[in-house]
């Protein structure tokens, strides 16, 4: 069941549903898709969950050998297919990406459709509570390189925030270390929504923006592109569809 009032949801996620039905696009970025855009339609799956450390995300990491993005951190998600709707979509692909089975999660609400003008996808980010959550895995090597539950504790610490740099043109975004070590870096597309979603809650805590970590090389492994490209067209490209 989703809308308004979802049962079941946990306390601490109330928020972030009513959070869903008030939040702006302007709110997560300056890309909206224009009157009359023809844009590919896209959904990504925001799937919380609860562990150890409370409340968390699911992220996955692309593989580090992709044309293109190698190595991104992004929610589960892609296409719609012909006849899908965009919570379809989000479901249908956390399944195929790591197995997340479509009736463990109650979806509860969706953020404002997103444009990403160097691929023209006009994506939907879906908002799931993970209800029954079961074991995933890596369905694919060849496009997954790792799953990442991402308590939500960490991504509001300051101590795991950072200010991430393009080496190529000097560019710099908002950016979050993750993983077991903290050595896998959240940034573009995911990180941006992601940052905005929690300073729109108020759960953002002050932190030094001056801390700069430039992207790692393999994430450069691929095509050539402008630094704005990377920072925006994390799904997948027309040549990686299938």
């Amino acid at each position: 069941m989703s809308g308004p009032d979802a049962p079941g949801l946990p306390d601490w996620l109330r928020p972030v549903e009513r959070a869903a039905r008030e939040i702006r696009a302007e709110d997560l970025t300056r890309f909206v898709p224009p009157p009359g855009s023809d844009a590919r339609a896209g959904a990504v799956l925001m799937l919380f969950g609860e562990g150890d450390a409370g409340g968390e995300l699911l992220l996955t990491e692309r593989a580090h050998d992709m044309r293109s993005h190698p190595g991104q951190v992004s929610f589960p998600g892609g296409s719609l297919d012909p006849g899908e709707d965009v919570v379809e979509a989000a479901l249908r692909e956390a399944e195929e990406e790591v197995g997340v089975a479509p009736d463990s999660v109650t979806v509860f609400g969706r953020l404002p459709e997103l444009w990403l003008p160097p691929s023209n996808f006009a994506v939907t980010p879906v908002l799931g509570w993970w209800r029954e959550p079961s074991e995933v895995s890596v369905v694919s090597r060849a496009e997954v390189h790792a799953i990442h539950h991402v308590p939500l504790a960490e991504l509001v610490d300051p101590e795991h925030r950072i200010t991430v740099q393009m080496p190529r043109g000097g560019y710099q975004s908002p950016g979050f270390l993750i993983g077991p070590d903290h050595d896998v870096i959240l940034w573009g597309f995911t990180g941006g929504i992601i940052a905005r979603l929690l300073d729109f809650l108020g759960w953002s805590r002050p932190w030094d923006e001056s801390r700069v970590r430039d992207l790692p090389a393999y994430m450069f492994s691929g095509r050539e592109r402008r630094a704005r490209d990377e920072l925006l067209d994390i799904l997948e490209d027309e040549e990686d569809d299938a």
